[in-house]
């Protein structure tokens, strides 16, 4: 379980989350929508520990962040900007990440990999990759250690139909093994087919759910 209890947060004297408090459930997708700049995106940095709060508390499964932990246990993110080394594949990336915990076998990459639609024997170097194979791969590398709880900001982003339903088909089946999977996204049409809970976010707060 997530509980986030009153997280404010001002950059560059504009206050992008104001006072907000929610909890999420274990086995359960959420979708979080509003504008661009509306604070979706660094509510879900609030929660992966990577936004030092200005005043409250994120507790996960009974830690607190920045204070019991740093960075919350069994935890895959996909959050803007991320970029995979490009010189290698992406069964080598996968191996490369494998080497932090120590968890992941091989036949774990290789089906995190199929999973969302790439070849794990591929040769190819993601610098080849359309940016819709490389969004594929980072959704692999955020659930190929067996993650528990799922960040996921407009992941979907350049995958075309069919693989919309790929990804969507393993997101429903990872949140039945009881994953808790909090999607963001400016598309609200985008999240009610797949999600349990809709939360609308505007000006940094929770308006809507």
């Amino acid at each position: 379980m997530i509980e986030v209890r009153n997280i404010s947060k001002t950059l560059k004297g504009n206050q992008v989350l104001k006072d907000i408090s929610y909890i999420f459930e274990n086995g359960k997708i959420y979708g979080i929508y509003g504008y661009n700049g509306c604070g979706k995106t660094m509510f879900l940095r609030s929660i992966a520990g990577l936004l030092i709060l200005d005043q409250g508390q994120v507790i996960i499964d009974g830690k607190e962040l920045n204070k019991d932990v740093s960075f919350p246990e069994s935890t895959g993110i996909v959050i803007e900007h991320m970029e995979l080394l490009p010189n290698y594949t992406a069964l080598e990336n996968l191996k490369i990440l494998s080497k932090i915990k120590k968890t992941a076998s091989d036949d774990d990459m290789k089906k995190a990999l199929e999973k969302v639609g790439l070849q794990p024997d591929s040769l190819q170097k993601v610098k080849k990759f359309s940016l819709g194979m490389k969004q594929r791969l980072n959704i692999a590398q955020a659930i190929f250690e067996g993650q528990k709880i799922l960040l996921l900001d407009e992941p979907t982003n350049a995958i075309d139909e069919k693989g919309i339903e790929l990804i969507y088909n393993l997101l429903r089946s990872l949140k039945n093994q009881g994953a808790t999977i909090i999607i963001a996204s400016h598309h609200k049409e985008d999240l009610n087919e797949l999600c349990d809970v809709t939360i609308k976010i505007e000006k940094g707060m929770i308006v809507n759910e």
